[in-house]
């Protein structure tokens, strides 16, 4: 039975990489600054012997270790670790404030960095593991407007590369999953805090999206489930994009 460690999963697209984890009988460490909300993930779980969720706030790397180590003592190891966590707030390079750009790299990168830091150290003493990075188009240059994020997006790019080119000799290979323009819960809540509502949202990414519509937060599952699995063991330093065709 693999053990998959998601930097996220409470919500969105890393909440459904946890059922489609379970429904594969895998157990799963997951994480969040709601307590409420991930114990309620267990309690109304058909699969409560193989969850464990860890109450952390991202912004600070204090709590890291120990969710690497309460993990541990769990499961036992970790095969797969996900990196799905972000946050993308508003704000061009002109309108950047010190503490959005802190907020911005503690949790996109600072937070990933340093699990990874523990995570490799098991991986590399066991010979195996996958870890799968959540990128973005944005890791390209990103809109004018997201330029902190972009930033993010583009380093943990490298450090996927970095992981894949100096730990294969390890069994450790490393991916990077471009996803697109998401409805997820997180994209709702910008667009109606910007005033436009979830109908406008998709109707208006309809004539952007050459594919015709946004992804739905099941889009991107399949591609992870096969980065998890043994079916990917010699795929590493890979960029998969699922964009529905979208290039920022």
């Amino acid at each position: 039975m693999k053990t998959v460690m998601l930097l996220g999963g409470t919500k969105g697209v890393g909440n459904e990489i946890l059922n489609s984890c379970l429904t594969k009988g895998y157990n799963v460490s997951f994480c969040g600054r709601d307590e409420e909300r991930g114990q309620s993930i267990i309690v109304n779980s058909k699969h409560k012997d193989q969850l464990y969720f860890h109450k952390i706030d991202l912004n600070a790397i204090e709590g890291i270790q120990a969710y690497y180590n309460e993990t541990i003592n769990r499961f036992g190891k970790i095969d797969a670790v996900v990196i799905y966590s972000g946050i993308t707030p508003v704000a061009s390079l002109v309108d950047t404030d010190e503490a959005l750009f802190d907020s911005v790299f503690n949790v996109n990168l600072k937070a990933p960095y340093f699990l990874l830091k523990h995570v490799v150290k098991h991986m590399k003493d066991n010979q195996n593991g996958s870890v799968i990075f959540f990128g973005s188009a944005h890791m390209d240059y990103g809109q004018e407007d997201r330029t902190a994020y972009a930033l993010t997006k583009s380093t943990l790019h490298t450090l996927s590369t970095h992981l894949a080119r100096h730990y294969a000799k390890y069994g450790i290979r490393s991916n990077y999953v471009v996803m697109g323009w998401t409805n997820t819960e997180g994209e709702i809540k910008l667009r109606e805090a910007e005033g436009e509502n979830e109908n406008a949202l998709k109707e208006r990414a309809k004539g952007i999206i050459p594919m015709g519509r946004m992804l739905n937060p099941n889009d991107p599952v399949p591609a992870v489930m096969h980065l998890i699995s043994d079916e990917s063991a010699m795929t590493t330093g890979s960029v998969i994009r699922i964009t529905g065709g979208e290039y920022i």
